[in-house]
This record gives structure tokens, C-alpha cells and sequence, in this order.
């Protein structure tokens, strides 16, 4: 099995609880993920894996717990949205959101990671290594061809790699993915499934999916939520063969 934890731990989530309007969504929930690992995260709907992507991306703040980042243990819980979005965490949506207008390039150029604040932005205009960087992305995303071709035009899986390649733009150490099987084509998925794994190569990747036939295809370490904590952690076929999963998840 590929994606065991690589290097150093990169995020650390511990005794994590979150309760909205009296409903316990998180309950000492506690995960960790190394740099270079892959990691697929399933569970039934209510499980907590949404809320558990807010926390890590500051979209929700815990009751209890803390979230820790990188190599110097540096707290995600005192960072807001765009922080952490600096120091190398993103996330991809269910539904693709790309500007369709654009082409191909001109998304990829607008994600760079470049000078942000409003002054630098109106003077910013992208140079040779920057276009360089945009074909580099397109290729990697498998849109090495559609550089020129306007977004609105992709299918749904290569709308899904674009905006993984907008998001490869930011340089993320931890790249969130969720359920990038939806709607694709059995080739799309086949090269996502290529994609993701070589991405996490050089970098974490955690995916949220349902779909357990994409999932045994990443031939990653799985982690199983329910009613907010982790209910199992291992192999697809060690998670699969626990009784509890069986009844709580793959049995509906």
C-alpha cells in the first residue's frame, strides 16, 4: 500500500469537538497526516468530514482541540481563512469553480501565487517564467493541450483539473480534494486517480470521497469518520472488514 505516512508529521488534529445548535458534529476527533503521504477519507453523510475540512482550513473554529502545523507546531486555531491559506493549505470544492470566461492560461495565471495586496495586484503583469509556470501546471494537470481553449468548453473532469492546477498554483503543502470522482468519465477518473497520487509525491493529499471503487484505485491509508471520531484507520481492505464499518457505513 502506497501513501503511508512519509517524512515528518505535517498537520496534527487532537481531542477536536464541535457542536452546532446543541448537534455534537465533531467529537475528540484526532488525525495526523505526514508530508508526503496520500490519504483518503470516507464515512456516511453526517459523519463530519465537511466540518472536519472547515477546522482545518479555518472556516469553523472548535469547542475543544487544537490543530497543529509543519515543523514547528505552529497553532491552525490562531490563524483565519486566508493565513492559512498562505502558509500552504488548499482546497478543492465538490463543484469545480473556474472562471469559464477565461481561458485555460488565464486562470492558471490569475491563481500564481504573486503580490496580493490591491496595488500590487493592478501593476502585476505576469512574465516569461510565469507563462513557463502556467504550461508547466497545465501539462501536470493534464491540460497541457488546452492552454488556449476557454474554461466554459472543458468537460467536468478537466474543469475538476484545472482548479487542482489553480490550486497547485498557491504552492500547498496540504492540498484538501473533495470528491473528485463525482461526474467523471471511467478515463477521467482513471487519470485523476494517476494525478493525485503523483501529486502526493511532493506533497500531502487527503481526499473526501464515497465512491469506495475510486478509493481502492489511490491504494491508500483510509481513514473512517462517524458521528464526528474516527471509527477505523488502515489499509481499504483492513477498514472494509471492521464490523462496526460494515454496520455503520457499507451496510446502508
Amino acid at each position: 500500500m502506497t501513501g503511508q505516512t512519509t517524512g515528518a508529521t505535517l498537520l496534527e488534529a487532537s481531542g477536536l469537538s464541535v457542536t452546532f445548535d446543541g448537534y455534537r458534529a465533531i467529537r475528540n476527533l484526532s488525525f495526523a497526516i505526514g508530508e508526503r503521504e496520500l490519504r483518503a477519507i470516507i464515512g456516511p453523510n453526517g459523519a463530519g468530514k465537511t466540518t472536519f475540512m472547515d477546522i482545518i482550513t479555518g472556516k469553523t473554529r472548535p469547542d475543544e482541540g487544537r490543530v497543529l502545523w509543519g515543523p514547528l507546531s505552529r497553532s491552525l486555531l490562531a490563524m483565519n481563512e486566508a493565513q492559512i491559506a498562505r502558509i500552504g493549505i488548499g482546497r478543492k470544492f465538490q463543484r469545480p469553480t473556474v472562471f469559464e470566461d477565461q481561458t485555460v492560461r488565464e486562470n492558471l495565471i490569475m491563481a500564481l501565487k504573486a503580490p496580493r495586496s490591491p496595488f500590487a495586484v493592478l501593476r502585476w503583469k505576469p512574465r516569461r517564467p510565469d507563462l513557463d509556470r502556467t504550461e508547466t501546471l497545465a501539462t501536470q494537470v493534464g491540460l497541457g493541450q488546452a492552454l488556449s481553449r476557454k474554461s466554459g468548453e472543458l468537460s467536468h473532469g478537466q474543469k475538476q483539473w484545472l482548479e487542482i492546477g489553480m490550486l497547485l498554483a498557491q504552492e500547498p503543502k496540504l492540498l484538501l480534494v473533495d470528491e473528485p470522482a463525482a461526474g467523471m468519465t471511467l478515463a477521467e477518473r482513471e487519470q485523476t486517480t494517476t494525478l493525485l497520487t503523483e501529486l502526493a509525491k511532493t506533497r500531502a493529499v487527503v481526499v473526501v470521497e464515497h465512491d469506495m471503487e475510486f478509493v481502492r484505485r489511490l491504494n491508500c491509508r483510509v481513514t473512517v469518520l462517524h458521528e464526528g471520531s474516527v471509527l477505523a484507520e488502515g489499509s481499504l481492505d483492513h477498514v472494509t472488514a471492521n464490523p462496526q464499518v460494515i454496520e455503520v457505513y457499507l451496510g446502508r
